[in-house]
């Protein structure tokens, strides 16, 4: 009883720890459970231009970091000539190109690659030394604005409850179709989105609310020298909240890329003038398989880091088709065990399918019945010898090789190319199923040849077309995990004490009274 219930305790752990770990690796490492699933992959290149004085010239631009919504694969620099120099500038990551000498227009090139990322979508953390809601100076606007400022401010307040809903509040008192006449009087200050977001920066400031301005990027394929796109950040209850200031929605945009937070310049160029920053960005669609394994690798995940995907290509390879050899042994088990089908053999029918993997099923079964019935012929000759049985299994071993050369050799001078695959059959084991079915057609007669002969051929076809089915082969080259699953079955049929299927014929007299 006790040795039942720890057989039972290792199924249900290998059970679950194999769909554990496939679940993990598909939810938290992006592995996909279906074939051919791809992801949006964007392509991001900033292109500086400007004109060189014809001295030293250096140019300073801010730089992307890792954020909520989108994960930051790789990035290149194209700057022929130039030096490239990343460093910190306070928490804001900035890139900076250095020449000696430079005369007329400059350009160069920093591009990014991302892909959108939900899973790590969170609410947007205050920097440390904002956390406590600490502000700077607060800013002033000349008369009679500062006066139209003050007036709307008070009106925003009695209308809000909270820094959300007042920036809110805020933002549609200066979209409104009839804006009243203290925002008129602040409109006229303005002319532009940028200029429009520090207004509202500078009156959330004078409400004691935190505010900055930031800037990004919308997605959108094929687009070019696309311009950087001003948003206000606020610090709420929930942290920081995005609002756009032309519409007043708040939380973060579909496709919307975050590039710079804060008012610091976008980009500074020293020794040159009338300097631009454009944006181009393309969009394209690569396998989600191989998207999880680089994202993982970078992450230095422990299931990808210690797993076939770090072997050589040819070694991997290998493992595709070793993989699914364990599917096999589950059909011969189900068959025999719970089916009770006869084959000549144990696992036999498990190594002829994974020969059909390379014949196709149709020729490897005219192959495989071609070769045994010109071996069981020629053992029959050599029984009338009287050899030992080593003696004869290596003359029965020798025979199969002249069979598959023979057939080869034929079946090239006809045309027949789909023989040539012959040789992907093992041939020890074609040699010891013919002995081991002469041994049989003498002890028990030719009904019993055919009867394991057919359930041999019936088991390996059906593990065949499991063991080349898509979905099966990608599932166990992606999930090597699910092979404890397969054990844990595998344990769990070891216990069947029932009766086969085949077996219950037995009982249709019983049936019939």
């Amino acid at each position: 009883m006790k040795g039942r219930f720890q057989l039972s305790l290792a199924v249900i752990i290998l059970i679950a720890a194999g769909l554990g770990l496939t679940l993990y690796k598909h939810f938290a490492l992006g592995f996909p459970l279906t074939r051919g699933e791809t992801t949006t992959v964007w392509s991001v290149e900033a292109e500086i231009q400007f004109k060189a004085d014809g001295g030293p010239a250096k140019a300073t631009l801010t730089l992307p970091d890792q954020q909520s919504g989108f994960r930051i694969l790789n990035e290149s620099f194209a700057s022929p000539g130039y030096g490239i120099n990343q460093f910190d500038d306070d928490g804001q990551r900035r890139a900076e190109w250095s020449i000696r000498k430079a005369s007329g227009m400059q350009s160069l090139f920093y591009k990014v690659s991302l892909h959108p990322d939900r899973q790590q979508l969170e609410p947007l953390a205050a920097p440390a030394e904002e956390d406590n809601g600490t502000l700077k100076a607060k800013p002033s606007l000349p008369e009679p604005y500062q006066t139209a400022a003050d007036s709307l401010l008070d009106r925003v307040k009695e209308r809000s409850a909270d820094s959300r809903s007042f920036t809110g509040t805020l933002i549609k008192e200066f979209i409104a179709k009839q804006p009243s006449q203290n925002t008129n009087m602040l409109l006229s200050m303005i002319d532009s989105r940028a200029e429009l977001t520090n207004l509202l920066i500078d009156m959330l400031s004078m409400a004691d609310i935190p505010a900055r301005v930031v800037r990004g990027l919308y997605l959108e394929d094929g687009r070019r020298r696309q311009p950087m796109v001003e948003m206000l950040e606020v610090y709420t209850n929930d942290g920081w909240v995005l609002f756009d200031p032309e519409t007043g929605v708040s939380g973060n945009p579909e496709n919307f890329f975050l590039w710079q937070r804060g008012g610091k310049s976008l980009l500074d160029v020293m020794g040159g003038t009338a300097s631009r920053a454009s944006f181009s960005m393309i969009s394209q669609n690569v396998p989600s398989r191989d998207l999880a394994i680089e994202t993982s690798r970078a992450d230095d995940a422990a299931l990808v880091d210690f797993s076939i995907y770090s072997l050589p290509l040819e070694v991997q390879n290998a493992f595709k088709s070793i993989l699914l050899i364990p599917i096999g042994t589950l059909v011969v088990l189900i068959m025999r065990i719970l089916v009770g089908l006869r084959t000549s053999g144990t696992f036999m029918p498990v190594l002829i399918s994974v020969a059909f993997l390379e014949t196709q099923l149709l020729p490897g079964l005219v192959i495989f019945v071609t070769i045994v019935s010109i071996g069981l012929w020629i053992r029959s000759i050599l029984s009338q010898l009287n050899m030992l049985l080593v003696a004869r299994l290596a003359a029965v071993i020798i025979v199969v090789i002249g069979i598959m050369g023979a057939m080869s050799v034929l079946s090239w001078k006809m045309g027949i190319t789909q023989a040539l695959t012959v040789t992907f059959f093992p041939m020890i084991i074609l040699a010891w199923t013919i002995e081991r079915m002469s041994i049989l057609w003498e002890e028990e007669g030719p009904k019993d040849v055919l009867i394991e002969g057919f359930g041999s051929l019936l088991v390996a076809s059906m593990s065949y077309l499991l063991m080349s089915n898509p979905m099966v082969e990608h599932l166990t080259y992606n999930f090597p995990e699910l092979l404890f699953t397969v054990l844990g079955l595998t344990l769990m049929l070891g216990q069947y004490t029932g009766y086969r299927l085949l077996e219950l014929r037995r009982f249709k007299p019983l049936v019939g009274g």
